[in-house]
């Protein structure tokens, strides 16, 4: 008579992670450049807090106008001492962690004027930051690992076009990343029609600053219809984008025990979660809130 078998921890697993969802689990992205005290980018990715860097901001750009680059107390791009980030930015990579340049900004003086202009900026990008070739790579040499469109202004005129334009350049060697910063009302009324294209392997939801779609006082109800609507879209991986202290923002700011008890319990079962991305690596530092997070984060 054959012994009765159990069944193995294998399969036990396989059937645990099918009943709370599928996904690899979640990274943190975090925002730098806009606040000399906030450390190197080099200390910054060896801090092992956060998966991906965004640089920010490529501010002036489209339209016929000379792209301007702002890093904040960090370096000064237009006299040319913001290259030896080239050192930080291979010494982040060699890390594992993405380093992506983020266009645009709250502030930002950008638009795209037509299809054409589209095209321009993306072989600008592409010469400049990515893998092709400038006498005027005002980061040096390093290569980043794709662009972030951080579009908050202008109008929503072609950034479809940009994205495709970028995509073009992904070859197997090298895969340009593309990501979007949207806010959480949804479609985003910049980016909604770029991100039906499908290109975007990571959306960093903006949950703050945005009272109809953000956590509110223990209330997470609304957050979490935001969500689902934003993980039903054909965007990649989907971000809980947050500020990461009360300073950082005018509202959205998720205290580290609510949102490790109630709000990542509520959208880390999505397939496309992607975990959180956190303004900014000054307000970081002062709060310590992604070294809070990250276990929860990850999964």
């Amino acid at each position: 008579m054959a012994s009765k078998s159990s069944a193995s921890p294998v399969f036990l697993i396989s059937v645990i992670l099918a009943l709370v969802g599928n996904n690899d689990g979640g990274e943190i992205t975090v925002y730098w450049g806009q606040n000399g005290g906030e450390g190197s980018l080099a200390n910054t990715c060896a801090s092992e807090n956060y998966n991906i860097v965004n640089l920010a901001f490529l501010y002036v750009f489209g339209n016929g106008q000379t792209p301007e680059l702002n890093l904040a107390g960090h370096c000064d791009p237009s006299s040319g001492n913001c290259t030896g980030l080239s050192s930080d930015i291979n010494s982040c990579q060699a890390r594992g962690v993405k380093v992506m340049l983020s266009i645009g900004g709250s502030s930002g003086r950008y638009n795209l004027s037509s299809a054409e202009d589209a095209n321009q900026v993306a072989t600008y990008l592409w010469n400049n930051f990515l893998g092709g070739q400038s006498s005027s790579r005002s980061l040096g040499d390093a290569v980043l690992d794709g662009i972030d469109f951080d579009i908050e202004g202008g109008t929503n005129q072609h950034w479809d076009d940009l994205a495709r334009y970028l995509s073009e350049y992904s070859s197997s060697e090298k895969k340009v990343y593309l990501a979007a910063a949207p806010q959480c009302p949804y479609p985003d009324a910049w980016l909604g029609g770029a991100l039906q294209t499908g290109l975007f392997d990571y959306v960093w939801v903006q949950f703050y600053n945005n009272a109809p779609c953000e956590y509110n006082s223990g209330n997470i109800a609304n957050l979490q219809d935001a969500w689902n609507q934003w993980t039903s879209s054909t965007a990649g991986k989907i971000f809980l984008g947050l500020p990461a202290s009360t300073a950082a923002a005018n509202s959205g700011f998720i205290p580290v025990s609510n949102l490790t008890s109630k709000v990542l319990l509520a959208i880390n079962g999505s397939a496309n979660y992607g975990g959180v991305m956190l303004w900014s690596k000054y307000y970081d530092d002062q709060t310590g809130y992604s070294s809070s997070i990250k276990e929860y984060v990850r999964g």
